[in-house]
């Protein structure tokens, strides 16, 4: 686990550059944070570094945007959902085990079916700017961690 203080939204988006610059083919990535803690920041930025040339929106009422880059982009945003069954019903199962790279915004929500090699970055409000953590699970989370230079 890591731990950073981010001042401002340019540091929310320099890490979120310098990750997307770590992914590898199935990458799953839950954020959970705070209402405007800056995981939509987040995505934008690390979007920006997969190649993708469209705008970043929080997808609240569509669930899942997909985007092309370097590889493809699944942005979830499970606000909404009433419960983890729900995600079967837009292909969820599809997206996790593809080849693309998955975001799930408020992945708290879907926990119960989260899969066990995971990135999950929390973002919170603290002091004048925000607090993320970095919780790797698996070996190549652990490794994408470790190797983070931020």
């Amino acid at each position: 686990m890591k731990r950073f203080f981010l001042e401002d939204e340019s540091k929310t988006r320099e890490i979120g550059k310098i990750l997307g610059e770590k992914v590898f083919p199935g990458t799953v990535i839950c954020m959970i944070g705070d209402l405007g803690a800056g995981k939509t920041t987040f995505t934008q930025s690390f979007a920006e570094s997969l190649g993708v040339e469209d705008y970043i929106t929080s997808p609240t009422f569509t669930i899942v945007n997909e985007y092309e880059g370097r590889m493809p982009l699944y942005h979830f945003d499970v606000y909404r959902i009433g419960c983890s069954e729900e995600m079967y019903d837009i292909g969820y199962d599809e997206y996790i085990d593809s080849d693309g790279v998955c975001i799930i915004e408020w992945a708290n929500i879907i926990d119960d079916i989260l899969p066990e090699e995971r990135l999950e970055i929390e973002l919170k409000y603290k002091d004048m700017g925000r607090e993320i953590t970095l919780i790797p699970y698996g070996e190549k989370y652990e490794k994408m961690v470790e190797e983070l230079n931020f």
